[in-house]
């Protein structure tokens, strides 16, 4: 196998398992998966598999501060992961490819949390990296997500409490993760 090569990773398998278990419902289970990945990796781990749980642990909380939490630390770790880093695990887009999901996810809790102003500040970054995107399904869902989200917070009337709790955007996510969407591809 050459130096460049994509190894099988144990770690992403493990936050792969973890994805599943959120995608069938079985969300205590997942936070279970992930609690124990963050558990060996801690907060000094490799940026891209803190990158990649923590967006895939924000998707399986229950209390959006939590998720905030996880958004959060996603963030902040992608910042730190290189394209050379993201490519040795498979991943064929660059690393600013996974900031249009990041910031959707983030100005959605952040809308749920009637943090408006810091809700707002998302969408147009996210929109800004959106053309990293393939134009396939995964592209046209988080570019359409980030759409309605700067649409929604345009429209709000100013009550936290005015986006119904049927609407879609209020509803954990379901879509892919930005790691898991160009790792895929």
């Amino acid at each position: 196998m050459s130096e460049t090569s994509v190894r099988p990773d144990p770690v992403m398998a493990e936050i792969g398992r973890g994805m599943e278990l959120g995608q069938r419902g079985e969300r205590d289970a997942a936070r279970e998966v992930f609690a124990g990945v963050w558990d060996r990796l801690g907060a000094d781990g490799d940026p891209f598999h803190i990158c990649a749980l923590a967006h895939s642990m924000a998707d399986v909380q229950d209390d959006p501060r939590e998720e905030l939490v996880w958004d959060l630390r996603a963030l902040e770790a992608a910042d730190l992961v290189s394209d050379e880093r993201a490519r040795l695990a498979g991943v064929a887009s660059p690393v600013a490819a996974f900031y249009p999901s990041l910031h959707l996810n983030l100005g959605d809790v952040y809308r749920r949390l009637g943090e408006w102003d810091l809700a707002r500040a998302h969408p147009p970054r996210g929109l800004d990296a959106v053309g990293t995107l393939g134009d396939d399904g995964y592209g046209q869902l988080i570019k359409g997500g980030l759409d309605r989200l700067a649409q929604r917070l345009a429209e709000r009337s100013g009550d936290p409490l005015s986006v119904p709790p049927s609407d879609p955007l209020s509803e954990p996510a379901s879509e892919p993760t930005e790691v898991n969407g160009p790792a895929s591809g």
